[in-house]
């Protein structure tokens, strides 16, 4: 028998509450994590600008693609909007460390 404890929310028990949250989690979470990703990347990359934009917008997709798989994969919700936030922290730390096109901290 598994003993396995997750901490969970109000709308883990509620299916029709908890693919509502997930569905705008997802959504919102995802974009504003891509936003994050995109921006990072295109200062953080070592590329013209014009090609350090396209590659980064080109990676985020791919970073919404994967927040929107993690929201729906999770077993609780708690844990998937725990992610989303590390990764939001990840690429805000990243963006906040990276050095400016106008060359220093603003």
């Amino acid at each position: 028998m598994s003993t396995h404890h997750y901490l969970t929310c109000f709308a883990d028990h509620r299916p029709v509450l908890n693919v509502t949250l997930r569905s705008a989690l997802a959504i919102l979470g995802g974009y504003g994590l891509a936003a994050l990703a995109a921006s990072a990347f295109a200062v953080g990359m070592p590329l013209p600008r014009v090609d350090a934009v396209t590659l980064a917008i080109m990676l985020s997709f791919i970073v919404y693609l994967l927040a929107v798989m993690w929201v729906f994969a999770t077993a609780t919700l708690l844990r998937a909007a725990a992610g989303l936030a590390v990764g939001a922290a990840v690429f805000g730390a990243w963006l906040w460390l990276a050095p400016s096109a106008a060359g220093g901290a603003a």
